[in-house]
């Protein structure tokens, strides 16, 4: 069975049933240079295309983290939407963005990551501004991520991983950034629209500056 849905910020495409094994075939066959974003579970493919409002908006949210990172002077790896596959489990994902912070002298070395032997990043980010019909948290769950930051085209929502009760829970506070109220971001994530990513980028420092004069980082 095949179902489309179009929207202005994404396209996607479900497949059912599918094996893993197809799964593993179509990433193969479609190579990293590609634009759609893949994600598996429970014999279920979703490919998703991006389209203008969807990858403006995870570029520039992108641009927050980096800005954070550097006024921080913290250390990154971040590798854009790297699959990400629990073999044992036969779940897999593409994020939008992803990002390894405090476990990047881990993988600073790495150009290629596997994350059934190496670390899964710290934070991923999803732009979601369709609902998808796949439940990613399910996937990232089996893989231990443990922050995910979800923008819908309207609000900024971070949910942390509960290792001991198995469940993702929605969080005021990032845990990478532990000062950080994720919430404040999306007011920012609007102004660019209304006065430009170079101003707001700018803005948005300044209100870093202010923040860790104020707080105990990380």
């Amino acid at each position: 069975m095949q179902t489309i849905q179009t929207c202005l910020a994404e396209n996607r495409v479900i497949l059912d049933p599918v094996s893993w094994e197809t799964f593993n075939q179509l990433l193969q066959e479609l190579g990293d240079k590609r634009s759609q974003r893949l994600a598996y579970s429970q014999g279920t493919i979703e490919i998703m295309t991006p389209l203008g409002e969807h990858e403006h908006n995870n570029r520039f949210i992108e641009r927050l983290i980096y800005a954070i990172i550097d006024e921080l002077e913290l250390e990154v790896k971040s590798f854009g939407s790297l699959t990400l596959k629990a073999d044992s489990q036969k779940k897999g994902v593409e994020p939008d963005s992803c990002f390894y912070i405090k476990n990047e002298f881990q993988v600073r070395n790495k150009q290629n990551i596997d994350v059934n032997i190496d670390p899964v990043p710290d934070l991923v980010l999803e732009i979601d501004i369709t609902s998808s019909s796949l439940d990613k948290f399910v996937i990232y769950g089996a893989l231990g991520v443990s922050e995910i930051w979800r923008y819908n085209g309207k609000v900024l929502r971070v949910s942390l991983w509960n290792a001991e009760n198995k469940f993702y829970e929605r969080s005021d506070y990032s845990r990478v950034f532990s000062w950080l109220k994720v919430d404040d971001l999306s007011a920012f994530i609007k102004q660019c629209l209304r006065d430009g990513e170079t101003k707001t980028l700018r803005d948005f420092r300044r209100w870093v500056q202010c923040q860790s004069n104020n707080s105990t980082f990380l």
